[in-house]
């Protein structure tokens, strides 16, 4: 699952997925749009749940703090989930 929220010039970017072992990774990107000034970080989850609970987490403090939901993708395979993982890609590097 990947959502993305955005303010005017700020964004977060969260992708829950499986790695090869089986365990559910808690992936978090944010910076400010058009720049290269940001972070990401990685947390490993006790389980799905315990990951769409810190995702519906992250929403309501995004909402909070004036961010709009502008992408949600549950199928990675999608062209524009495939666009925001090459954006963590490009992060992961830094």
């Amino acid at each position: 699952m990947i959502v993305r929220w955005e303010s005017e010039h700020d964004y977060v970017l969260v992708h829950v997925h499986q790695d090869m072992f089986g365990d559910w990774i808690f992936s978090r990107a944010w910076g400010q749009i058009g720049t290269q000034f940001g972070g990401l970080k990685h947390q490993l989850a006790d389980s799905y749940a315990q990951a769409t609970t810190w995702l519906e987490d992250v929403a309501h403090i995004q909402s909070s703090r004036g961010f709009a939901k502008v992408f949600e993708a549950s199928d990675d395979s999608s062209p524009e989930a495939q666009e925001a993982m090459r954006q963590l890609s490009l992060l992961d590097g830094l």
